[in-house]
């Protein structure tokens, strides 16, 4: 598998993770993070290489340090 592409699942796993444990649902985080709930999703799949600036938005929405998504 591409090292680009395993970097990419991490974070949306380690996402997903949070979220999870935060009790946010997908909706809830987009709604408070101001991002769409698509790219909630293609973050968590691996599927979108977001922003510095994105993940900023979505840790903060979540109350934890950026450096928990990465």
């Amino acid at each position: 598998m591409d090292k680009n592409k395993e970097y990419l699942q991490q974070i949306g796993n380690n996402l997903r993770k949070i979220r999870n444990n935060a009790g946010f649902s997908q909706q809830e985080l987009a709604d408070n993070s101001n991002v769409a709930k698509s790219t909630i999703q293609r973050i968590e799949k691996g599927e979108l290489n977001p922003s510095i600036l994105l993940l900023k938005n979505i840790s903060e929405a979540m109350g934890v340090d950026l450096s928990s998504l990465i």
